[in-house]
């Protein structure tokens, strides 16, 4: 999961754009595109850039993870975790921007990430943006998660025919008891699955900046980049997130 970038843009009279970033996680670079090619946008995916949401073409270079799916093989634990969430059905795929929104989505959204990382991280308003207005979302794919009597969660994803970046999960947190506590890990899952079974070639988990993001170290073809290359040394990275606060 991507966790939300606090930034602020401008533009000079010159109509660069001027970026004030207030970090939230590890940023290393970032730029604002115009080349929305899918060659150009995988370049930068492979230099650590991703997508943010605060406008679109803004990127920003971290320490990226990623999965080569050629490598990944589903362990026995990931084949638990689906099992105990075999209520949750799921590879309800969509393209975005959709004229399917429904003002609860936001609000399950803003409770989502208001509950899990504080007050202000994501606005209702910054995921009807997100899922309707493509002039300033940078992301067009979506993963909805359903049981057989409503919507779980969603995950608002940027895709193109190499690449799958699942950046904004979200679910309806009342949903999680005792049978569905692994709810997001079994989101994540299913997301993988689906871009292996599609053939894609990677897909991007977000980034690596805290003790607690050791659980997406747990998938096989695991990579993270270290700011000019990437690596599968796992055990380098636990140490370098062992260090943080």
């Amino acid at each position: 999961m991507m966790l939300p970038v606090q930034a602020s843009f401008s533009r000079s009279p010159a109509h660069s754009r001027i970026v004030k970033i207030k970090p939230v996680y590890l940023i290393w670079n970032k730029k604002t595109i115009n080349d929305f090619s899918p060659e150009s946008i995988n370049t930068l995916y492979n230099d650590g850039y991703v997508f943010t949401r605060t406008g679109k073409g803004d990127m920003i270079q971290t320490r990226s993870l990623r999965i080569d799916l050629s490598q990944f093989d589903i362990s026995s634990e990931n084949r638990r975790i689906l099992r105990k969430t075999d209520q949750l059905l799921t590879n309800i795929h969509s393209s975005l921007p959709t004229d399917n929104y429904h003002w609860s989505i936001g609000k399950m959204a803003h409770d989502f990430y208001e509950t899990k990382f504080g007050k202000g991280t994501f606005s209702a308003n910054k995921a009807k943006e997100l899922f309707t207005d493509k002039t300033k979302s940078n992301f067009n794919s979506l993963f909805e998660y359903r049981n057989e009597n409503q919507t779980i969660g969603y995950a608002i994803c940027y895709e193109n025919s190499l690449i799958l970046h699942y950046a904004y999960p979200f679910y309806e947190l009342g949903t999680v008891n005792s049978e569905l506590k692994n709810i997001g890990m079994s989101m994540m899952l299913q997301a993988i699955l689906s871009a292996k079974e599609r053939g894609l070639k990677y897909i991007y988990l977000g980034s690596a900046q805290r003790p607690t993001d050791t659980y997406k170290l747990q998938f096989s073809g695991i990579e993270w980049f270290q700011e000019k290359n990437w690596s599968k040394n796992t055990e380098e990275l636990k140490e370098t997130l062992a260090q943080q606060t």
